[in-house]
């Protein structure tokens, strides 16, 4: 064996995969990873000096699980807590297996994941207005008889949320788990499906706090029937969330004004900065209730490489939809200079 080659002691389903690049890239303006840009935590860190660190943390995140479910007024057993949404994700497929449905594009670590557990993993085109085919979804539904089916309502890297009756009738169909995944539900004007989880035993949702200001904690949490969680809770890691996670989450829950204020400034700044993509030639901005906005335009890929030179970082998403790129909704000043690079960049600027 030539040394460090492992490669032919890996699984065949890890063989091809790429490891996930979060890229790091210096600049003035970081526009690409779907955070906030707002720090609500600074002023309660001082809270959390009292944790002994020498003890292992709440292996069920009691305290946190209660919260949540008071927000939401469910029960605390229908709540299972993750090191993020990507964890909970790993957990679902170990736990329920595939073959895992999801249309595209969408979140990729539904299939990274399913590829690296060496799952079957259907991708299903969306449709010309970036909703879910119900045709070709259901078809895929009947013959492939998915375990899991995922659907990011608001989709990443779309922006829109996919219509409620197509999920409905999805979730109907499916003989596997539904699993919504409302990472940005909190930008949104859809309500989500929460509420529904009573009338629909085989449905499950995903939440985050990493969009609203928390996303180095890592706090995912999946919701469901209580059955559902139990299976899940299965094969989770013990410890999972840390116990600095878990008491810096509680502190910003109960700072909800200052979480409502910055969710309502971002979508406010959404709405112009909307505004100003569609006023520009030859940029095609996308109708978003996310945090970020997906826009097309002639050759995404220079357009890209031009802000950077300019020092914003924005993601190209041409990979996954041709000639696109997505910004991220910062503040309003982040999103003026962004604006102005942007014009600058394609040679309109005033």
């Amino acid at each position: 064996m030539n040394k460090g080659d492992y490669s032919k002691y890996t699984k065949r389903s890890i063989r091809s995969l790429q490891p996930y690049q979060a890229k790091e890239m210096p600049c003035k303006v970081k526009l690409d990873a779907n955070e906030s840009p707002y720090r609500p935590l600074e002023e309660t860190m001082d809270k959390l000096s009292g944790i002994p660190l020498n003890r292992y943390p709440d292996p069920g995140a009691k305290e946190l699980r209660k919260t949540i479910a008071r927000d939401l007024k469910i029960a605390p057993d229908e709540i299972l807590m993750g090191n993020g949404s990507d964890e909970l994700i790993y957990y679902l497929i170990i736990a329920f297996g595939g073959p895992v449905l999801f249309p595209v594009p969408t979140f990729s670590m539904y299939g990274i994941i399913s590829r690296a557990l060496g799952e079957e993993h259907i991708g299903i085109p969306l449709d010309k207005d970036f909703d879910i085919d119900t045709g070709k979804m259901l078809a895929a539904v009947k013959k492939h008889k998915p375990k899991l089916v995922f659907l990011s309502s608001p989709n990443n890297p779309t922006g829109n949320c996919f219509s409620s009756d197509r999920i409905l009738k999805i979730v109907e169909q499916a003989k596997g788990i539904v699993v919504v995944d409302e990472a940005y539900q909190p930008f949104s004007s859809d309500k989500g499906f929460v509420p529904l989880l009573k009338d629909y035993p085989n449905m499950a949702v995903l939440r985050t706090l990493s969009k609203i200001g928390f996303a180095a904690l890592r706090v995912g949490f999946l919701l469901g029937d209580k059955g559902l969680v139990r299976e899940v809770n299965k094969v989770r890691l013990p410890f999972n969330l840390n116990a600095l996670s878990q008491a810096a989450a509680l502190e910003g829950l109960r700072d909800r004004r200052a979480i409502q204020s910055h969710v309502k400034a971002i979508a406010s700044e959404r709405g112009r900065m909307f505004r100003e993509l569609d006023a520009m030639p030859g940029i095609n901005p996308y109708p978003s209730e996310a945090n970020f906005i997906l826009f097309s335009t002639d050759n995404a890929h220079a357009l890209y490489l031009k802000l950077i030179r300019s020092g914003i970082l924005v993601r190209d998403m041409s990979g996954a939809i041709r000639n696109a790129l997505r910004v991220t909704i910062g503040t309003p000043e982040q999103n003026n200079f962004f604006i102005e690079a942007l014009k600058k960049a394609t040679g309109r600027k005033k």
